[in-house]
């Protein structure tokens, strides 16, 4: 897939190495299965082949990325049942998330996400399906903040990040993204209601449909080839 990529900045080099593959891999545009070019990322972001390696063995700690003795690396490959697993921890989390949520989060916080929400809204209605999804992230991202519990909000956070990019990539149906709109309208106005079962339990339903809809696309994905077929092609 072609892509314009910016230099990187000299400042915190290895932390925006690292962000910057991480960003392609989650998007897909460093696709699954595929063996990462070195030699082009190196030009693309004007840096030297140590660097890109550093990085790459901080991506394949965080299981982006699988390290070939002697032939470079790849991009790992998206496991339907890894992600399903995820999801369904997940679930659990929603419901600590939407209590905690709904009695501690101020009303300057509240105003903050009903302003997402509506550009939620507002890029649904535009079908700018990748805007959509950053703020849709941000949104998850923001209630886990606003349960006070640092450790739920970076627990969450972690397991958020290694569904991102197979929520990413399964490209949900027209269908299922109208549903999610309306789901979130109603997360909202529990939030507004400071109604926290009612929360947590909105939460959980809506991410128990979100890995379901995204568990069926993975599974109808073509599957990549396995390397040494590539090479033979």
């Amino acid at each position: 897939m072609a892509t314009s990529v910016l230099p990187l900045q000299r400042t915190n080099l290895h932390e925006e190495i690292v962000s910057r593959l991480r960003d392609m891999i989650l998007e897909g545009v460093l696709a699954p299965g595929e063996p990462i070019p070195e030699l082009r990322l190196c030009e693309d972001l004007q840096i030297s082949r140590t660097p890109l390696r550093e990085a790459l063995k901080v991506l394949a700690a965080e299981d982006y990325v699988t390290l070939l003795p002697n032939r470079g690396s790849v991009v790992r490959n998206i496991v339907p049942e890894e992600i399903a697993d995820v999801f369904e921890v997940m679930c659990a989390l929603e419901i600590l998330v939407g209590r905690l949520a709904a009695s501690r989060a101020t009303d300057a916080d509240i105003a903050e996400l009903r302003l997402m929400h509506a550009q939620l809204v507002a890029f649904k209605t535009a079908e700018e399906k990748h805007s959509y999804f950053d703020v849709n992230q941000a949104i998850h991202r923001r209630l886990a903040e606003m349960s006070g519990n640092r450790i739920l909000a970076a627990d969450y956070k972690a397991y958020a990040d290694k569904i991102r990019r197979a929520r990413y990539l399964a490209n949900l149906s027209s269908t299922r993204w109208a549903e999610s709109v309306e789901e979130h309208e109603r997360i909202m106005e529990a939030l507004d209601a400071r109604d926290g079962a009612k929360l947590g339990a909105l939460l959980q339903e809506h991410i128990l449909h979100t890995g379901a809809a995204v568990v069926d696309a993975l599974k109808t994905m073509p599957k990549p080839q396995p390397l040494q077929q590539r090479k033979r092609r």
